[in-house]
């Protein structure tokens, strides 16, 4: 990892409310929380099986989620793909 990339990794964690720090990530069924906001759904396809990308949205921080539905993959789950 370089230097810029941690620190933006450090800048986007710093930028999150105490619910989204509080995220399990990369863990399928892991729950968010109350103030997340359901957005579009889209499908994706991972090792030649199509799932589930749920889009959210924090209405504390504005953070954006992706929550991906595979059941094949425990280590699926919460992402941060951006702020």
């Amino acid at each position: 990892m370089t230097d810029r990339y941690k620190a933006e990794a450090e800048a986007r964690e710093a930028a999150l409310c105490e619910p989204c720090r509080g995220i399990q990530r990369n863990w399928r069924r892991a729950p968010g929380h109350a103030e997340l906001v359901q957005g579009e759904n889209r499908k994706e396809e991972r090792g030649g099986q199509v799932v589930t990308v749920t889009r959210y949205r924090c209405d504390r921080c504005g953070s954006i989620w992706d929550y991906e539905n595979n059941k094949n993959n425990q280590k699926a789950g919460w992402s941060l793909p951006r702020r």
